[in-house]
Parts: structure tokens; sequence; C-alpha cells
């Protein structure tokens, strides 16, 4: 989950479990707005116990999903940013940020590169076609072959 309002001074944000909030400078630094506890999950649990397993979803040493419970928002990844230190956001879903951190297409910078030039369905559309030729699945492994992918851009 993924959440940012905007005044013309903060743009206050919210990231939840596996989504992303990339947060683009006017000189052009990106800043990923990551909730990381999943990555953080010892190997061992994740190998021992499915992703839903009640021992690592909403406890402490886990991670935190509002699908499974929302008053969970409360323990999600905010922030504020200065209005004048951003000059676009870019929210993701999983399914998106799969270019980056399963096929490592490229990093952030070049994922907003990306999206700004070419659109967000671009980004969509590149992530199913790398989906559909890893019929071995190197790079996703044990994770599903699809995942919710949603891409907003804004550009202030």
């Amino acid at each position: 989950m993924v959440l940012a309002r905007w005044s013309a001074h903060e743009i206050e944000y919210l990231v939840l479990s596996d989504s992303a909030l990339l947060a683009e400078s006017p000189s052009g630094t990106v800043t990923p707005l990551l909730d990381d506890r999943l990555a953080r999950v010892p190997r061992a649990s994740l190998a021992t116990h499915a992703i839903t397993d009640a021992t690592i979803r909403n406890k402490e040493g886990g991670f935190f999903t509002a699908a499974a419970d929302r008053s969970v928002a409360a323990r999600a990844v905010t922030g504020t940013l200065p209005r004048t230190e951003v000059r676009t956001l870019t929210a993701l879903t999983d399914g998106a940020t799969r270019w980056v951190e399963k096929f490592r297409q490229g990093d952030w910078a070049d994922l907003v590169t990306l999206v700004r030039k070419e659109g967000a369905q671009a980004l969509v559309d590149r992530v199913r076609a790398l989906e559909r030729a890893d019929t071995e699945r190197e790079f996703l492994g044990r994770a599903k072959a699809h995942d919710d992918a949603t891409v907003v851009y804004v550009e202030f």
C-alpha cells in the first residue's frame, strides 16, 4: 500500500508491505521509500513457512500487510518531505517493482526515467514480458508468475 498527499509546502507519505514510493529530486536523484520488513525476514523463516503463515504476517520480526488486517496500517513507514525537494513521485505495487527487484533491468532511477519517457503501461508491459520469458523461474524462483502491477506517476 502506498499513499501520498501534498500541499505547497510538504509531501506526506505512507508505505506498507511490498509496495514502493520513489521520490525524485529536482536534480534527478531518486530516493526509494520502502517498507523493508519483508526483506529482513530471515530466509529460513520464508523457506519453512508459507508467506501467509500467521507466524510471520503482521507480527514483530515478520512483515505487515493491511490485506490481512487493516489495523496494521498504523505500522506503515511514514514521513514527510519538503515539497520543493521533490520533482516527481512514482508509486508502485510489487508486480511493477519486479523490474528492479526481481529482473534487475535497472535501478530505481532507470525505472523513473522509463515511466517518465514511455509511460506507466510501458513498465507494466515490460514486466509482463519478462515474467512470460522466465520459464525456468530463474528470476522469480518460488514467487508467483504474475503479481499485481500498478504504477502511478505524479510530476510537480
